[in-house]
């Protein structure tokens, strides 16, 4: 994933649609990631990380909906589901299988765009975290992966994003060395703690020592959701 971008997983079978979703997506700083068949999306969703699917119900090798169904079992991510159909039925079943959305072709972009925007609002409401979190002079934009000191970007790299995103999310909780490196990192860097300590301090500097991030001695990291001091 690029620093500072939602990245968002196009499943099309048509080459024409992909790339004109991609051209338009990209413009609005999107990163965009394709798959034209049911198989290809799951495994890209299996081995990748994305922020929001837009899946067309016409696959070549499988059911939309059971695309859409197997997401579901396994996953929270936002979908917004792109088709032809037009029919009541068929948005009901979208919608009852977990679609956050439903758009029917052809469409507006203006409109897709604003629609992406609200079910990622949406998401990080239902669990729990503000999409705009405004600490003293720093501000996370948890729905654009971006952050600004004093109204200046902050550029990041992925993994310093996703550290302080994950932060962000559980604002005022603490979470542990082991959550946290489980989390951003994964099992296999479980115990890596002294790796954890080097990206805080990174963030630390790039933050402006600001005092957003404590340090819970011993237990883990807690972003303090205004000023605060370590």
């Amino acid at each position: 994933m690029k620093a500072n971008t939602v990245s968002l997983l196009i499943v099309d079978d048509e080459p024409q649609i992909r790339r004109m979703l991609r051209t338009s997506l990209l413009a609005q700083k999107f990163n965009v990631a394709e798959a034209g068949t049911a198989a290809a999306a799951l495994k890209r969703l299996e081995t990748e990380s994305f922020d929001l699917v837009i899946l067309d119900l016409g696959l070549p090798d499988s059911s939309g909906f059971a695309v859409l169904e197997t997401i579901r079992k396994n996953s929270k991510i936002p979908i917004i589901v792109l088709s032809v159909r037009s029919d009541e039925a068929g948005k009901v079943k979208a919608l009852e299988l977990g679609a956050d959305d439903y758009v029917t072709k052809p469409f507006g972009m203006a409109e897709l765009v604003m629609r992406i925007r609200v079910a990622l609002r949406h998401r990080y409401q239902e669990q729990g975290a503000e999409p705009l979190l405004v600490c003293g002079d720093v501000t996370i934009n948890l729905v654009l992966r971006q952050v600004t000191l004093n109204g200046q970007e902050v550029r990041l790299t992925p993994t310093e994003y996703d550290l302080l995103g994950l932060l962000a999310e559980h604002a005022g909780r603490i979470l542990t060395h082991d959550y946290i490196l489980r989390r951003v990192w994964g099992e296999d860097k479980a115990d890596d703690v002294q790796s954890l300590r080097v990206y805080i301090r990174a963030l630390r500097q790039k933050l402006g020592d600001t005092g957003l991030i404590r340090t819970e001695t011993g237990v883990g990291y807690r972003l303090v959701p205004g000023d605060a001091v370590l």
